[in-house]
């Protein structure tokens, strides 16, 4: 089977996903949108891969808003047509953050920013706890989404909607993916003065995300084993 990551930014690795389905034997293909180049001017033409080429679609996070057409148009509505399509065609996908919100938009919800944004380490509230725990799972997002009509959404928190599924599809907010070495790639390239600006340490933050490195990893893999068996129908 073969999966797709679209990595929206150069510092979105596939991560503890990643791995989680490469222990089901996937072949894995990556496709950069936005190059380190044309990190401060990303509103660059992009072509999307024919997802009928791949069992699973994974459209990872990105530092910029899935309602932000002014900023990213020229790939943002390209993509939400290819998310559109492909849910249409019965393609499974996993949308993490950022790609969560395009399945969100793509369905006919919406995408605007929140009252109020979440980093860190959070637990969340799920309804199906056998597909998404309750965490703690990591956050780095500013942004809510509306759940479309025809989702079923399964966890949230105070501050956002958290988990909806959509037929073979699977949405979250958090990110699964996470691992220690992708957080430092995100402090590199403008977390640090994120994570200060919300009134905490990037020390300690980058610290605790070391410590929880193993059990993070585990919760991922039971997130996509129970998402492909489940949801998608792929094992």
């Amino acid at each position: 089977m073969k999966a797709l990551f679209i990595q929206h930014d150069h510092v979105s690795p596939t991560g503890w996903v990643g791995e989680a389905l490469k222990r089901h034997g996937f072949e894995i293909t990556e496709v950069l949108v936005v190059p380190e180049s044309s990190f401060e001017n990303p509103n660059i033409p992009f072509e999307f891969p024919d997802f009928n080429d791949y069992d699973l679609l994974i459209p990872l996070g990105a530092p910029w808003g899935a309602w932000d057409d002014a900023c990213i148009g020229n790939w943002l509505q390209p993509e939400l047509d290819w998310v559109k399509r492909a849910v249409a065609a019965d393609k499974p996908i996993l949308g993490i953050c950022f790609g969560g919100q395009l399945l969100a938009r793509a369905l006919g919800g919406s995408v605007a920013p929140g009252p109020k944004g979440e980093i860190g380490w959070t637990n969340i509230w799920s309804e199906r706890p056998d597909l998404v725990s309750n965490g703690p799972w990591f956050q780095f997002h500013y942004d809510c989404w509306q759940v479309p009509q025809g989702a079923v959404e399964i966890a949230r928190n105070p501050i956002a909607s958290q988990a909806f599924t959509y037929g073979k599809s699977l949405a979250v907010q958090f990110h699964p993916e996470l691992s220690a070495a992708a957080l430092k790639g995100w402090l590199d390239w403008g977390g640090t003065k994120k994570v200060s600006a919300d009134g905490q340490d990037p020390e300690i933050l980058m610290a605790q995300t070391i410590a929880e490195d193993e059990l993070s990893k585990q919760r991922t893999f039971n997130l996509v084993d129970a998402y492909l068996k489940d949801i998608a129908k792929l094992i």
